[in-house]
């Protein structure tokens, strides 16, 4: 049963128990990502998530990974371009301990500088081994040509320059604009105890002054080509187009149609170009949304002889999906996606994060069979239409990187798509 509580303060806290399990998942997700940052904090939020763990007014680094590993637990982080969160999976006795370190890296950071020092040389190598991962840098490449100029296009993890010249005080005071309580969930699954969690999380939480909200900018899709040539061994595509927001109606639509398009070992794009053609190894479709917009996206990677080919056989299936998505292929998208969000959330922490996503973004968590019947609502007339506004707007956006010379640009690709 899913229980929520909101603290006098605005901090919410939603859990679930599941009786079967003697673990749990408890975390903070935070209204406070990529895109919440100015153009001169891009890497911040990054930065801040990784000093979260180098030490507070009680215990020091290595202590807080003790802590929870001495009882068998893990405790982690991330940062995406709308959340920051911070959490531990622990067995159900441990959950008073994990939740105590999560809020005591929360609420009494050090920020050392030599500990700053540190972490910062280690967010450099991570940016630099990001750039030398071709199947890793081509996201965040299409990410900024899709939103040129905008927090949501910048990278999460910032570039070198200004990782390199953060400060305490810059932490400090992003963490002053954004870790409001009115900003934060609380989410836990699996053996726990909600009455128990809201005692616990009004000691640690309870003091914090609520703050106004920082709204993120918002998204304005642009659409561009970027096209780095590089000598490798393969040629990287990726492909983007606007796709709905969290809210929108077409949002289930959309993950119909990807799924169905290239979702899978049967989705068109897989059939076609690796099963058919041979043209790659990796060919994938996605649909991704976010508070004011989404974007669907096609990655593969091919050989130098083989991109230009792979591009004008990719645009056709788009195209075509659009226009004979068939009953059949709709059923088995479904089949996965339901079986997909089931299998996950037998996860506490899949159900942990799932509860604070839907939380943050409804006000509400939805049940499972509310999102089972938004998905099998989705009629063969709801994919063929998505898919006749999504090609036919023309918001499209194209990363390549590699031996990428002879690929097409974005206004061929385009023009295929009309034609």
């Amino acid at each position: 049963m899913i229980e929520m509580t909101t603290l006098p303060n605005g901090l919410r806290v939603v859990t679930e128990r599941m009786p079967s399990m003697a673990s749990a998942a408890i975390g903070v997700w935070v209204n406070a990502g990529g895109r919440h940052e100015r153009p001169e904090q891009n890497g911040i939020a990054h930065f801040l998530e990784h000093m979260a763990f180098k030490g507070t007014k009680t215990r020091s680094a290595l202590q807080i990974a003790e802590a929870i590993e001495d009882v068998g637990g893990y405790i982690n982080a991330y940062t995406s371009r709308e959340v920051t969160a911070y959490y531990a999976r622990v067995l159900g006795g441990d959950v008073p301990l994990a939740l105590g370190v999560i809020g005591d890296i929360l609420m009494n950071p050090v920020f050392d500088p030599r500990e700053i020092e540190v972490e910062r040389g280690v967010i450099l190598q991570e940016i630099g081994q990001s750039a030398d991962t071709p199947d890793d840098i081509i996201f965040d490449w299409l990410q900024e040509a899709a939103y040129p100029d905008q927090a949501i296009g910048r990278p999460i993890l910032g570039p070198s320059e200004r990782v390199s010249s953060f400060g305490r005080q810059d932490l400090s005071g992003f963490v002053e604009e954004h870790y409001g309580p009115g900003q934060m969930i609380l989410s836990a699954a699996g053996d726990v105890d909600h009455d128990k969690i809201v005692r616990q999380a009004e000691t640690l939480f309870g003091h914090m002054r609520p703050r106004n909200d920082v709204a993120a900018q918002q998204a304005v899709w642009r659409g561009r080509e970027r096209r780095e040539i590089k000598t490798l061994e393969q040629a990287h595509f990726a492909l983007a187009l606007e796709g709905p927001n969290y809210r929108s109606h077409d949002l289930y639509a959309a993950q119909v149609y990807t799924t169905a398009l290239g979702g899978g070992m049967s989705s068109r794009l897989f059939q076609k170009i690796r099963e058919e053609k041979g043209l790659c190894y990796t060919i994938f479709a996605q649909a991704g949304a976010y508070e004011d917009t989404g974007m669907v996206t096609i990655y593969a990677g091919t050989s130098a002889a083989e991109i230009s080919q792979l591009c004008g056989i990719t645009m056709d299936e788009l195209k075509r999906a659009a226009d004979d998505m068939s009953e059949v292929e709709i059923a088995r998208a479904r089949a996965q996606i339901k079986a997909g969000m089931l299998m996950g959330l037998e996860s506490p922490s899949s159900r942990a994060e799932r509860m604070a996503r839907n939380l943050a973004v409804w006000g509400r968590v939805p049940g499972l069979e509310e999102t089972a019947e938004k998905i099998d609502a989705v009629s063969m007339q709801d994919v063929r239409d998505f898919g006749a506004r999504l090609i036919g707007s023309g918001q499209s956006a194209l990363a390549l990187y590699g031996p990428v010379s002879t690929a097409p640009d974005l206004e061929e690709l385009r023009g295929r798509l009309v034609a």
